[in-house]
């Protein structure tokens, strides 16, 4: 059974998450401030956070920002909520870390297939273990750990699956839509943005080895590959 994070300070709302999470079959834990919630996924290192963008006591991007710089709970997929719908505020909460971003009103149903996508990224791959090896960079599947230049660099489970699924095409174009599909899992329509955000976070976490992703005009990425 995994165990779901709600920080969310509308309690009617976050009742009813949890009420259709349990239904679903989710162990729930909640919180209804900033403060409480952060303390709260430190202690329980929950399966999967559900995030309020707006909350007192400490927002949903510093919470995030927070989690996502800490080993401990870096790779703990985030679903921020949000009642704002401007670009601006999606770009946000992805320069912080968010695996994805969900704009108040939703439909339980939009949720749930959020959700279970999300964690379907974060589950190990059924592949035998292997390391690739371009340039500086290195990426080891079986322990899902990246190294450029031999020192570890620190990603988000979907910052790793981006990587990894441009690694194995080494050397192909992905236009974003495709990218889109086999990394988050659906389809955004029209949410390209969402991968030229991750891109950028991914290459400047990679230094130098950043400079392997090179962006194709008008199309996608592709990962050099020697």
């Amino acid at each position: 059974m995994k165990t779901i994070l709600i920080i969310e300070d509308e309690r009617d709302l976050l009742d009813l998450i949890a009420f259709n999470l349990e239904r679903e079959g989710y162990r729930v834990e909640t919180a209804v401030d900033g403060t409480t919630g952060l303390e709260a996924a430190r202690r329980t290192l929950p399966d999967l956070i559900i995030l309020d963008l707006m909350l007192p006591g400490m927002l949903g991007t510093e919470i995030c920002k927070i989690l996502k710089k800490t080993e401990k709970t870096s790779r703990i997929p985030i679903i921020m909520l949000t009642a704002k719908g401007e670009e601006i505020d999606r770009v946000v909460g992805f320069e912080v870390g968010a695996d994805d971003y969900v704009v108040k009103p939703f439909s339980n149903r939009e949720l749930m297939l959020r959700i279970k996508a999300v964690l379907r990224r974060t589950e190990p791959d059924k592949e035998r273990d292997k390391i690739i090896t371009i340039g500086s960079l290195s990426i080891d599947t079986g322990a899902h750990t990246v190294t450029s230049d031999g020192e570890e660099i620190l990603l988000t489970t979907t910052e790793y699956k981006l990587l990894l699924n441009l690694a194995e095409r080494a050397g192909r174009v992905q236009n974003r839509d495709l990218l889109l599909k086999n990394v988050w899992g659906y389809n955004y329509i029209g949410d390209t943005r969402t991968v030229d955000t991750h891109i950028t976070r991914l290459r400047t976490k990679l230094g130098a080895s950043g400079d392997l992703i090179k962006t194709v005009r008008g199309f996608g990425y592709k990962m050099e590959n020697s």
